[in-house]
């Protein structure tokens, strides 16, 4: 089947639109990820990260 050029122009564009505006909610989704993210991150600032055992007594830990 033989399409018109403007036909296929017209799909050709619809088409770029459609990875355009699917790209744009792949990044915007991402920042929401990474945003949130930050947001867990900071509520652990301030706690140790290193591998070696705190003196102070914590609550994870059980009583011995």
């Amino acid at each position: 089947m033989n399409m018109h050029p403007v036909m296929l122009l017209m799909l050709a564009d619809q088409r770029q639109r459609e990875l355009a505006e699917e790209t744009e909610r792949h990044r915007v989704l991402a920042g929401a990820r990474e945003a949130r993210r930050g947001r867990k991150g900071r509520a652990a600032r301030g706690q140790p990260t290193g591998n070696l055992a705190s003196c102070d007594p914590s609550a994870a830990v059980p009583a011995r």
